[in-house]
């Protein structure tokens, strides 16, 4: 944790220069939106921008990849960000290390992993996480939420690093795929539309879903400083009541439908495998409907991120987290 709170605070004073004012755009009010990678697994919110939904609230959006958890918190506390788009552990860290500035948590977008768990054999029918033991598995950075919940998930099945079972660390999470195509380790974790890429060409078997497996933990999720909140209410609602439109049309829409609306977000990826994606993502439930935060998925976070030795002490629920806003704009999108 305090690595990462040094490079959370490193980062934010190499950001401080790049701070700017916010610029009206054709009437529409500039919302500066740091996300923590760029993914189909956040669909929704791109959905939102496709059809409008922001533009309906008055707002445009201004999208930046972060590239990290650390770098999306540096953006939002040097106020080069407006919002942040990740996991809420990065809010946690800076909490529990002292700071009177914590941004609060005021939606969440995603409720579990989006991982896929990829096996070089076909064993749809027989995989069992018991069955693990013995083998070695790529899940992404130690001490980051990917990684952290699937240790989770083994310990769970009684499966312990370093004694019956190998996570492989070494790998940057970017170079993961290429790293089990040239045959390192028996397993690893992808996101869509990788995952299924990957299997349609051959190469492996998607066998099992992290985020069914490790249960319900508020994976994505958008941050703001209080004071930007307090300054910007309607907006926040706005912002709030667009990404769960998108929400509710990704959910109730023909993913083929929805994903000839994102190819425009992502270079390279056809529509049919941004279908495919969706599907996976549907099937397991991915996105908080309502983007209110349970107190229970944030005690479970808390717990996966205490099993791995990385939680220094556990924080209460309201110190972080705002409810407010999804809710009144959840009760008026479904009452």
């Amino acid at each position: 944790m305090k690595k990462i709170l040094t490079l959370i605070f490193c980062a934010l004073f190499a950001l401080l220069p790049l701070s700017a004012c916010k610029k009206e755009d054709d009437g529409l009010k500039k919302v500066r939106v740091n996300e923590v990678t760029h993914s189909v697994f956040y669909a929704p919110m791109y959905i939102a921008d496709a059809l409008g939904y922001f533009e309906e609230e008055g707002i445009q959006i201004e999208l930046t990849n972060g590239g990290g958890a650390d770098a999306v918190m540096a953006a939002v506390l040097s106020g080069s960000a407006d919002i942040g788009f990740c996991g809420p552990e990065a809010a946690l860290y800076v909490l529990i290390g002292g700071s009177n500035n914590v941004p609060i948590v005021f939606g969440q977008l995603t409720k579990r992993d989006g991982s896929f768990l990829v096996s070089r054999v076909d064993e749809k029918d027989t995989f069992t996480w018991e069955g693990l033991a013995g083998k070695e598995i790529l899940a992404g950075r130690k001490g980051g939420v990917p990684a952290m919940t699937f240790e989770y998930i083994l310990n769970e099945h009684g499966l312990f690093d370093g004694q019956n079972v190998t996570m492989n660390y070494d790998i940057n999470f970017n170079y993961m795929t290429a790293a089990f195509e040239s045959g390192t380790a028996d397993y690893c974790t992808m996101f869509e539309p990788v995952a299924s890429e990957y299997e349609a060409q051959g190469k492996g078997y998607v066998v099992a879903s992290v985020g069914e497996a490790s249960g319900e933990i508020p994976y994505t999720c958008y941050i703001a400083r209080e004071n930007y909140m307090n300054a910007n209410k309607e907006t926040i609602e706005g912002f709030l009541r667009a990404v769960m439109k998108g929400i509710k049309y990704v959910n109730e829409t023909d993913s083929a439908q929805a994903a000839e609306l994102l190819t425009a977000y992502f270079d390279g990826t056809g529509a049919a495998s941004i279908a495919v994606s969706l599907d996976s993502y549907k099937s397991i439930d991915a996105w908080q409907t309502d983007m209110t935060m349970t107190e229970d998925a944030f005690n479970r976070l808390q717990d996966v991120i205490d099993n791995a030795g990385e939680l220094e002490k556990r924080v209460d629920f309201s110190a972080l987290v705002n409810t407010e806003y999804s809710a009144k704009i959840y009760d008026e999108i479904y009452g």
